[in-house]
């Protein structure tokens, strides 16, 4: 058996030699938390290499993820199903090691990291979602969701200003179970950060509420291990644990400096950091005894068995919610819920009801709340005008009851990325709610979700200048051009409670991505009169009115301007033009049918188009074509009513009247 020193500077090796083998890469972050690693890995957590899945191990996420061979060289080591060919490929073309941890890619990754802080937020969304699912299911003796939830940090991290969003509710919450071990080690790429990150971090996550365990030396097995003990000990609130450590720890010449932070070594470097660590083996050579001191496949899997002994336990006891665990642990959605949501669309046609559709949006979640235990909701500080409650809706505090609803107060980034750890932990499916323009604060995350491929809602309201009086700091415009160019982000803005009612059902339905849903504030009349509309709805695009006699233009509209589109087409029939209407509620969707069908909507010998929608005019012209009309926006809006605003920007039925007769006679 390896002594623990020797355990981590195997990773210190595999690390150093797989960025001298690509010549790119991190390797200071790997060396110098290798010590931490060590004990972490080997003593306190609790996982299955030979099963990643096991929905009662614990989540440990690299939130620094530049140093990505500190993880793979963990995964390798303890027995995950990553070969040592994988690591010489380290950051290769569609190697399993690219050059930051990328969740689907590398088993036993349980997030994508890379943008400094958001792995963070991730670990707390999955200490949530822990904390909600165990006050679910727990019952009496029966502890089948009791794992814990492990998070590396580092400067960078607790520098982006998501880390106080995330940080701040964590404490709030009281997330006994989740730990972060911060690798202060005093360097960013850019040399020492005492010349730009002076804060007191102890003093600030005591703040927040926080067990601090404070001046760690990251290079003593014993006083990490100590710290970590503490850390479980403490059930009550969250802890960071501070280890002081030395980036690039073992190189001689670079170690302790930045120019170990973001390049390889050197050849000459890299043979001096092996005579300094005493290693003798040649590069990606690890002896037996230290796969053995690593392994964990005997120990994960006696770990899994024990807790499916216990499963099986409370399986007998109570069958029903043993059911719904493994129900939602699969992902699968309940019979109840797809009955209901069918029922309640076609509720929806035949009401014909005018509502603004984010008002229709909190109609939906009124109906299918009691029939998704998995929905966790939530909005930064609006829901009352985001309408993400709904009367099942119970709020999560730190007393550790259950719940369904998170309050995230004015931190939108942090929600979103929250979110991401909570549908990647399983057991939920999440939405959150803020204006379409507070989507900027989330963008990366909401780009992380559509990255990894997670089922979340994002519930956008307020989304033109039909907002009106708080002006053009909350009014959006360019906002849906930077959604709909997100690859896998299906972005859907409807236009009557039938479109926004299959928005939802089709969000929830999804499961290889996010769905942002983008709302009026404004009363939207009904448009969609009949049942055989509604599967066309769900195919994103579709024929809302018929031209009548032969096809001279189509008329392309989205959400409020659906209506002003309606009207115009049927003045332009009363004058003998076969104009016609599509609804275009989700782009994406529209684009994922197939030729036969696309082509029938939009037919491609018509090329009089006009689009319709408040929003940028230049995402429309991969549908109009360069010679097309675009009713649009190409300026910030004002402050003044909504309705003033509409008819001020040109959005009335006068203006595409124009453009249509324009694009037709051009």
């Amino acid at each position: 058996m390896s002594s623990r020193l020797e355990a981590a500077n195997a990773i210190r090796v595999l690390a150093m030699d797989a960025v001298q083998k690509a010549n790119s890469g991190h390797p200071g972050a790997p060396m110098g938390m290798a010590d931490i690693a060590e004990v972490l890995w080997n003593d306190f957590l609790r996982h299955n290499p030979k099963n990643p899945q096991w929905p009662d191990r614990d989540r440990f996420v690299l939130s620094n993820g530049h140093g990505s061979m500190l993880i793979y060289s963990l995964l390798h080591l303890s027995g995950y199903d990553l070969s040592m060919d994988d690591i010489k490929d380290f950051r290769q073309l569609h190697s399993r090691t690219p050059g930051h941890p990328e969740y689907g890619y590398t088993p036993g990754v349980e997030t994508t990291t890379g943008p400094l802080g958001q792995g963070l937020a991730n670990a707390v969304g999955m200490a949530v979602a822990e904390k909600l699912m165990a006050a679910r299911f727990n019952q009496g003796t029966h502890r089948i969701v009791d794992h814990r939830t492990w998070c590396f940090v580092g400067d960078g991290c607790l520098m982006e200003g998501i880390s106080h969003e995330a940080c701040s509710l964590a404490g709030t919450l009281g997330l006994g179970k989740l730990t972060v071990v911060y690798d202060d080690n005093g360097i960013s790429i850019d040399g020492e950060v005492d010349g730009w990150f002076t804060d007191d971090t102890v003093k600030r996550f005591e703040s927040y509420g926080w067990q601090v365990i404070a001046n760690v030396d990251g290079h003593d097995p014993a006083a990490v291990s100590d710290a970590m003990h503490a850390a479980v000990a403490d059930t009550a609130r969250p802890t960071i644990i501070c280890c002081k450590t030395v980036i690039g720890k073992g190189s001689p010449n670079k170690g302790g400096t930045e120019a170990c932070h973001g390049a390889a070594l050197g050849t000459e470097e890299v043979a001096l950091t092996r005579d300094s660590l005493g290693w003798t083996q040649s590069a990606f050579e690890i002896p037996d005894a230290i796969y053995s001191h690593w392994s964990a496949v005997d120990t994960g899997a006696s770990a899994e068995q024990e807790w499916r002994a216990r499963f099986e336990a409370f399986a007998k006891e109570h069958p029903a919610l043993a059911e719904e665990f493994s129900r939602r642990a699969a992902g699968e959605l309940p019979q109840a819920f797809l009955t209901g949501i069918d029922e309640f669309v076609a509720s929806c046609v035949a009401g014909e009801s005018s509502v603004a559709s984010r008002k229709a949006s909190q109609q939906v979640l009124e109906a299918i709340g009691p029939t998704l235990p998995e929905l966790l909701g939530g909005s930064a500080d609006l829901a009352g005008s985001n309408l993400t409650l709904w009367a099942g809706a119970k709020g999560a505090d730190r007393s550790g009851e259950e719940a369904n609803y998170i309050f995230y107060g004015v931190r939108e980034f942090a929600m979103a990325a929250m979110m991401n750890g909570m549908a990647l932990h399983g057991g939920f499916i999440p939405y959150g709610g803020t204006f379409l323009i507070f989507m900027e604060y989330a963008r990366n995350a909401v780009r992380m979700a559509a990255l990894m491929k997670q089922r979340v809602i994002y519930v956008f309201t307020h989304d033109s200048i039909g907002l009106g009086e708080d002006g053009p700091t909350h009014q959006p415009v360019e906002q849906l051009a930077a959604m709909r160019s997100t690859p896998n982000l299906d972005t859907w803005r409807p236009c009557d409670s039938v479109e926004s009612s299959m928005a939802w059902r089709q969000g929830i339905l999804r499961k290889d991505g996010p769905t942002a849903l983008v709302l009026s504030r404004q009363t939207l009349p009904h448009q969609v009169g009949s049942a055989e509309r509604v599967a066309d709805v769900a195919r994103g695009g579709y024929v809302l009115l018929e031209e009548q006699g032969e096809l001279e233009a189509v008329i392309i509209a989205t959400g409020s301007e659906v209506a002003l589109a309606v009207d115009a087409a049927a003045q332009l029939a009363a004058s003998g033009r076969g104009v016609r209407v599509v609804s275009m509620p989700c782009a994406e969707v529209f684009e994922r049918q197939d030729a036969a069908y696309r082509e029938s909507v939009l037919p491609s010998h018509v090329l009089a188009r006009v689009a319709v929608e408040a929003s940028h005019k230049d995402w429309w012209f991969k549908y109009v074509g360069l010679d097309g009309r675009v009713v649009g926006m190409s300026t910030f809006g004002e402050s003044a009513p909504g309705s003033d605003l509409m008819r001020e920007f040109g959005f009335t039925v006068d203006a595409v009247l124009e453009a249509v007769e324009d694009v037709i006679l051009s």
